[in-house]
């Protein structure tokens, strides 16, 4: 298993139906990235509870509505226009890409906010995924289900 959460993302959102269940739970309001983080902290155990889920998410929140959103909204307005469009289609693509930098930098500042976080000393599973899910408001349990069976694959 790789030890960065970027590397970590990078293979498990590469697995089979994980960016189908992600880009579903995303349209849900679920955070992809904290989703992502909480998969890698689900994997190497390390314990979970409300103080650093709500450290993640004020992490993170900022970031996705200042940053991430606005590129990913004017990505997405652009779709149609840039299929007849070829300057346009070449310049949502840099603006695809700048969305992927901006989620790399927020992926990089989670794993910052971890920095120092234990591993649970007992042998109760880190519900880390099922806390971000709640938090959510009960998301679509069978694109959960994708992501818990790719991680538990890793």
């Amino acid at each position: 298993m790789q030890t960065d959460l970027w590397n970590y993302c990078l293979n498990l959102y590469a697995r089979p139906g994980v960016e189908q269940a992600c880009l579903h739970l995303q349209d849900q309001g679920l955070d992809v990235c904290v989703l992502l983080c909480a998969a890698w902290l689900e994997a190497r155990d390390v314990a979970c509870d409300e103080v650093r889920l709500g450290q993640l998410n004020a992490c993170a929140g900022p970031w996705q509505r200042e940053v991430v959103q606005p590129l990913r909204r004017l990505r997405t307005h652009w779709r149609e226009a840039a299929a007849h469009d070829d300057a346009l289609a070449a310049l949502r693509v840099q603006v695809k890409a700048l969305e992927l930098e901006a989620e790399r930098t927020l992926l990089r500042r989670l794993e910052s906010v971890t920095q120092g976080w234990t591993q649970t000393q007992s042998q109760d599973t880190c519900a880390w995924l099922q806390k971000v899910v709640d938090d959510a408001g009960h998301p679509d349990c069978d694109a959960l289900h994708t992501l818990r069976v790719a991680i538990n694959r890793a």
